[in-house]
């Protein structure tokens, strides 16, 4: 099978990753919920990884940093948890709805625009915050956030950004560009396992928690206790997703994140030059400062069609559809595209096979 799929969820996980869970479903145990020694184990795990969350993310706070059940749950707590109707909001075309979803739920007072130069003359004096992804899940074109960033200092306005396909493949400083609230996926580019991802916050802003319950702490107190991370995170940890993200953030260090976005890198060029050679294959995307995606259609078939076929006849494993995504669709015209997403096993020769199997299904009648 060729793997073509990572910004869904990557193929790649480390031996170390596998390892990890392993151990800790041979011995399990709740964090913060006892004090035998499981408990206390699952705890320090807990600990260790909020840490080195805080050190990969440049977050000021390790305990600001909130496990949630995905890069989903964790954009509907924040944009649920600041923005109310009275709010005003930018973002851009590129979000994923899990950005727009939640906003178009509070009411509140939206811009959505194409051009994030164009940011600042949109800000009004309600303006709350502005969200935006670090990188497109559908053209993979990376946006400026060091640009937001600096606005959103200038005008003391909430910068929240999306790291869902940039995290695990890019460095990203919250300090640097002014990032005052990050999200991101346990599953994708930091290479962990699904059911796990989680927020960093480095200002100081009460954010509403979502699910209330079950804290370990304050347990007779009619409300949930107010602090970091505990405000966040009701209920059981999933603590084989913690421990899957530990372990894959060493293989990250190790490996390098310079040399793991340059071989992804490298692959996206090497398909996009055997793409543009094939006739009828359109490619969409308009800079050239991206991640390892590449969204096409192929003139007069349905997207739905073709990557069914590669998957059938070669064993290619694609995306179609909107990924999601509507607004980019609206912007290009295009109901569904064919999704290609790069990793770190994937392989020149297995573009080969896949430009090899398009041109068929192109030429095949």
């Amino acid at each position: 099978m060729i793997y073509f799929d990572n910004a869904a969820t990557t193929q790649f996980k480390s031996e170390a990753v596998k390892k990890g869970i392993l151990d800790y479903l041979n011995n399990p145990g709740n964090p913060d919920r006892g004090s035998h020694a499981n408990s206390l184990s699952a705890s320090r795990m807990v600990l260790k990884t909020r840490i080195k969350l805080a050190t990969f993310f440049d977050c000021d706070d390790f305990e600001k940093v909130i496990f949630t059940s995905g890069l989903t749950q964790s954009l509907n707590t924040v944009i649920k948890g600041l923005i109310t109707k009275k709010d005003h909001v930018i973002t851009s075309i590129y979000e994923h709805n899990s950005v727009l979803r939640p906003l178009y739920q509070t009411n509140c007072d939206l811009d959505i625009i194409e051009d994030i130069y164009t940011i600042e003359s949109y800000i009004k004096e309600n303006t709350k915050a502005i969200i935006l992804n670090h990188a497109s899940n559908v053209t993979g074109e990376i946006q400026d956030i060091a640009y937001a960033g600096e606005i959103c200092k200038k005008h003391n306005i909430l910068f929240i950004v999306d790291t869902g396909q940039s995290a695990g493949h890019i460095d990203i400083s919250m300090k640097k560009n002014h990032i005052d609230i990050l999200c991101f996926s346990g599953h994708k580019g930091l290479m962990g396992i699904q059911g796990i991802g989680g927020i960093c916050i480095n200002t100081d802003v009460d954010i509403k928690p979502l699910v209330v319950g079950g804290s370990g702490i304050d347990s007779f107190s009619k409300v949930h206790p107010s602090i970091y991370p505990t405000k966040l995170e009701a209920g059981t940890l999933n603590v084989p997703g913690i421990i899957s993200l530990y372990y894959a953030l060493d293989f990250i260090d190790e490996y390098g994140l310079d040399t793991i976005y340059k071989h992804e890198k490298d692959l996206e060029e090497y398909c996009l030059s055997k793409l543009r050679k094939i006739d009828k294959v359109h490619v969409y995307r308009e800079k050239a400062n991206t991640v390892g995606v590449i969204s096409f259609n192929i003139e007069g078939m349905d997207a739905a069609i073709v990557s069914d076929k590669l998957s059938n006849k070669y064993n290619i494993c694609t995306r179609s559809g909107a990924h999601c995504a509507p607004l980019v669709h609206n912007h290009y015209g295009t109901k569904s595209m064919v999704r290609i997403s790069f990793g770190l096993q994937n392989t020149m020769d297995e573009i080969d096979i896949l430009i090899k199997g398009l041109k068929e299904i192109i030429y095949e009648d």
